[in-house]
């Protein structure tokens, strides 16, 4: 039976999960936006500075919306990074309150409820996260893939690689 610190656990993993999928999706449209911007041959700091300002400002839904816009490869993913978006939002908004008291009730039925719903969200938030990394050149399900400078994305205990 789950333990209420291993519910609190998993709800963490789900949130970081969540968090690593906004990060991608933002370096993305960065690059996307520096290339455009021709900061790759034309450095320019206060004109990144803006990019990044505004990109770091954008929900999940409007980095998935913006990156739709600007990239084909995220446009065929809106099934993926639209069901990550609903579970994220879940996640933050309701989850809890949807649960209410199965958290502490007894017996611990609830929190298996609750377990299962945090690795289903999981799961799907992940299998987004993988698919925008792939666009990357990064497959995380083929950890001797990933390059050099990535490695220490291995350190990633909870993410199965």
């Amino acid at each position: 039976m789950p333990t209420v610190d291993e519910i609190y656990c998993k709800f963490g993993f789900v949130a970081e999960a969540a968090q690593l999928l906004e990060l991608e999706l933002g370096t993305l449209l960065f690059y996307e936006e520096a290339v455009e911007a021709g900061l790759i041959e034309n450095p320019n700091s206060s004109m990144a500075t803006g990019i990044y300002k505004k990109i770091n400002k954008f929900t999940l839904g409007r980095l998935i919306n913006n990156s739709k816009n600007k990239m084909d490869s995220v446009d065929e993913l809106e099934s993926l990074l639209s069901s990550a978006l609903v579970e994220r939002n879940r996640l933050s908004h309701s989850f809890y309150r949807e649960h209410n008291f199965r958290l502490r009730a007894e017996p611990d039925e609830g929190r298996i409820i609750m377990l299962h719903d945090l690795e289903r969200m999981h799961k799907i938030i992940l299998d987004a996260y993988k698919a925008v990394m792939l666009i990357s050149g990064i497959d995380l399900d083929r950890p001797e893939s990933i390059p050099e400078e990535y490695q220490g994305i291995k350190a990633l205990g909870h993410v199965k690689l």
